[in-house]
């Protein structure tokens, strides 16, 4: 990387940890890597970003998605209208996009009963209000082109390979050009990335799988990787420490959902959430972590789940 210059682009954000960012690539086409928070302040943040680089909002030729959540697509709509750029993003955005909002809401009503959400309809709106957050900031006719997991895009002089790596979004990728990672939201320092994948949307089971999938793949690229570009948190250099930590935190979260359980004798997914975490209210993004983590651990055998009247209990397998 060293033929081109990496500029960091600091949004806030109102919620932990407090900042996101964007990545301007200094090149003759110049590439946008993920477009920062959504509404006025964060538009008046990218084009200061920019203009501290010396380029305008109509000069990305490139830009570039992690993933389809707010604080990384924010000013995507906006780079779209005054530049034009080719818009890239991991196979399956599009699709995750345009999904139907009455099937999500069904999927979700079903699956928050299923883990003993005691008021579903809270997770409905939630869900339903997070997808069309997504898509008004990345409309999905905006992207032009899907990349297959391993592919790589040609960006006028630059080549970058889309890595594909679930866990905290099923379609997130990290994008690597060279010894660089872009790494979206799933190589974080000093933090794992919460396990957010679908939410409780179809596929809620698979959360700490995928991610475990998301860490295979990049121990695969870590040894030829020299510096890693985050979502968020400061840039760093050991992509291989970053993993194993994170590794180890989901073995950690995994052992904390089974002594939950021993606790209980037997329980939902959000009774064992209420059980190892404190204020649940504001981190409802572990409801989605325990129920990743209990069917992980039900598929490697030691506890086993019953269905009654739409609800999961779960119990140690003795």
């Amino acid at each position: 990387m060293d033929s081109v210059s990496v500029h960091r682009i600091e949004f806030d954000i109102p919620w932990p940890p407090d900042t996101a960012y964007a990545y301007l690539v200094d090149t003759d086409e110049p590439v946008l890597v993920d477009a920062g928070a959504p509404g006025e302040a964060g538009t008046e943040t990218l084009r200061d970003g920019l203009a501290e680089a010396g380029y305008e909002l109509a000069d990305i030729d490139h830009l570039f998605i992690t993933h389809p959540h707010t604080d990384h697509g924010g000013q995507a709509a906006t780079v779209v209208e005054a530049a034009d750029p080719t818009v890239y993003a991991l196979d399956g955005v599009r699709e995750r996009l345009r999904r139907d909002t009455d099937d999500l809401a069904a999927a979700v009503r079903t699956n928050a009963t299923e883990v003993g959400v005691p008021d579903p309809e809270t997770e409905v709106d939630r869900a339903v209000d997070s997808l069309r957050r997504n898509r008004e900031c990345l409309p999905p006719e905006h992207i032009d082109v899907e990349l297959s997991p391993g592919e790589t895009a040609e960006a006028g002089p630059l080549a970058f390979e889309a890595i594909h790596v679930p866990g905290h979004q099923e379609n997130q990728a990290a994008f690597r050009h060279e010894d660089v990672l872009f790494a979206g939201d799933t190589a974080v320092e000093p933090f794992r990335p919460a396990a957010l994948h679908v939410g409780l949307d179809d596929d809620c089971y698979e959360a700490i799988d995928a991610f475990h999938r998301g860490l295979d793949a990049l121990e695969t690229v870590a040894p030829d990787i020299e510096r890693v570009y985050p979502g968020h948190g400061p840039v760093f250099d050991d992509l291989q420490a970053v993993v194993d930590r994170d590794r180890a935190s989901l073995e950690r979260l995994a052992e904390d959902c089974r002594t939950a359980l021993s606790d209980l004798g037997e329980a939902t997914a959000y009774e064992v959430t209420e059980t190892r975490v404190e204020n649940l209210e504001k981190r409802p993004y572990t409801i989605f972590e325990s129920v990743g983590a209990l069917a992980r651990l039900e598929r490697q055998g030691g506890i086993e789940s019953t269905t009654d009247g739409g609800v999961r209990r779960y119990r140690l397998d003795r």
